[in-house]
């Protein structure tokens, strides 16, 4: 999987973007993607292991950060993800 880190630089420097560059990467590395040729928005409603769970767990990853967006209490904790 690709991690953006550091020296990198996103086009995309919105909340949330890394999540959702490494999400993006992970889904276009599955066998689902490559092999099967579905969109990965097909892809994320799969449970045939063609996706592996590494791809899910950061699914939730961006949905907490994007959560967190709303969630007054980000102020405080500071916003989750990465």
């Amino acid at each position: 999987m690709m991690r953006y880190e550091g020296t990198e630089k996103l086009a995309d420097e919105t909340a949330c973007a890394r999540v959702r560059a490494d999400l993006k990467m992970c889904l276009l590395q599955s066998d689902c993607c490559k092999k099967e040729r579905k969109l990965p928005r097909e892809c994320l409603s799969r449970q045939d292991g063609s996706v592996p769970d590494e791809c899910f767990a950061i699914r939730n990853t961006f949905f907490e950060c994007k959560r967190s967006l709303l969630d007054n209490r980000q102020r405080f904790r500071g916003r989750k993800g990465y």
